[in-house]
């Protein structure tokens, strides 16, 4: 059996709780959420294969369908709302010129940035009241800071160390990957302090910070899913919860 990728997981997820009805939905959000980890990264910091084996081990103790989200999840707002994915830009953590948000806007090409970004959190927001699922930057530990079944993550390393990371993986020169590195970590800041008034580096945001320098794979999964089984502890209504997903996800 070929595994699916993370757009495919993501896709069926969605999809399959996507046929409950409003009242069904509405009862797993309420009274039996699934975890939901929110993950805050500095960049160069790739977490892809961390997320794949974070779900392929929390499915063994929260028996459902799970998914991360990332770019996905941007793709995912921009199609509920029936925009074109050449927009997506406009949903990207670099800061918009205003005189091009003004002018686009009154040209009716996208919505106004403030529509966007508040689609955009009601997305999250569901995603993370459903739960089972990995939400990676956005803002998404600051939308769903309220939520009770949510383990917010931030992700750090040396900036060295993310140097050398970056470079073993594209051919590009050391002052190369500095400036990318300094570039997308100072455009996450502004966005999230832009967004939401946060600063993201703030500790108090976020129920752990990791230096993932200070880890190999295997440990930095083994610490994060016993981190997520403190916040999400085995109970009846978890297991009638996850009993509830599985029957969505037979078709």
């Amino acid at each position: 059996m070929i595994p699916l990728s993370g757009y495919a997981k993501a896709k069926k997820y969605v999809d399959s709780f996507s046929k409950l009805n409003e009242k069904e939905l509405i009862k797993l959000k309420k009274k039996y959420p699934g975890p939901c980890v929110t993950i805050s990264r500095q960049s160069g910091i790739d977490i892809q294969i961390l997320c794949e084996k974070l779900i392929h081990t929390l499915k063994n103790y929260y028996p459902s369908n799970w998914a991360y989200f990332d770019k996905d999840l941007l793709r995912k707002v921009l199609e509920d709302h029936h925009l074109s994915l050449r927009l997506q830009k406009f949903l990207d953590e670099e800061r918009l010129p205003k005189i091009n948000q003004m002018l686009n806007e009154l040209l009716g090409i996208h919505p106004p940035i403030l529509e966007l970004i508040h689609r955009m959190s009601k997305t999250i927001l569901n995603l993370a009241e459903i739960g089972n699922v990995i939400l990676i930057g956005r803002g998404s530990n600051v939308i769903s800071s309220h939520l009770k079944n949510t383990l917010n993550i931030r992700l750090i390393a040396p900036l060295e160390y993310r140097i050398i990371e970056l470079q073993r993986k594209n051919n590009m020169t050391r002052d190369w990957a500095n400036k990318i590195l300094l570039r997308e970590d100072k455009n996450r800041k502004d966005f999230l302090y832009r967004t939401f008034k946060k600063n993201i580096n703030d500790p108090t945001i976020y129920h752990t910070v990791i230096n993932c320098s200070l880890f190999n794979l295997d440990e930095l999964v083994e610490y994060i899913v016993d981190l997520v089984k403190i916040k999400n502890p085995h109970r009846k209504e978890m297991k009638e919860n996850n009993s509830l997903s599985l029957k969505t996800f037979k078709n």
